[in-house]
């Protein structure tokens, strides 16, 4: 492709990625906070918070798998692995824009010094989360149209966020599950 074609396809590209990294953290937002929930008339979205768990858990193994993948130099590894994760993140926005617009929200019921912890770690989880789209969905495009160095100077931001946001969202499973109802 011509360096000038690719350019303009960039721009294009990098309109529609930022488009999607405000809309998806506002739709997210409305979904959590709008006053009544979806009713889907079912009990099987209860399910969804260990699900969750467990996508986040798996993003995190291919996230490091792609690092180290990469460390050795192993590119056909590296995209996969990146690619799962990306699919696995997919998946778990999904699920979560489901749970969170059809069940009430829980809340945590630690005191003492663990509530302020459980605090800090959620609320520096949600913070990076609604930044992490773009600079994920910018590293992925890059890394797709095999523009290595600028996929390079990306994924300084957007792999430790992203490994934050997934290890994260599972430490905050981990400390609100026991406060489930169901």
């Amino acid at each position: 492709m011509e360096q000038s074609s690719l350019l303009n396809s960039d721009k294009g590209i990098i309109r529609w990625i930022s488009v999607i990294a405000v809309i998806v953290p506002v739709l997210v937002a409305i979904l959590l906070f709008m006053p009544s929930k979806i009713d889907i008339a079912s009990n099987w979205v209860y399910f969804l918070p260990h699900l969750n768990a467990v996508i986040n858990s798996a993003a995190t193994v291919a996230l490091i798998a792609g690092v180290i993948f990469i460390k050795k130099g192993n590119i056909e590894y590296h995209r996969a692995a990146m690619t799962a994760a990306f699919g696995l993140g997919a998946i778990f926005l999904v699920s979560y824009v489901v749970y969170h617009a059809t069940a009430e929200s829980t809340t945590f019921g630690g005191e003492g010094w663990i509530r302020p912890v459980y605090y800090f770690i959620l609320i520096t989880h949600i913070v990076f989360a609604a930044v992490a789209l773009f600079p994920i969905l910018l590293a992925y495009y890059y890394g797709y149209t095999d523009q290595r160095a600028k996929h390079k100077k990306v994924v300084k931001f957007a792999f430790p966020i992203w490994l934050y946001v997934t290890v994260t969202g599972v430490i905050v499973y981990l400390m609100i599950s026991p406060y489930y109802s169901f």
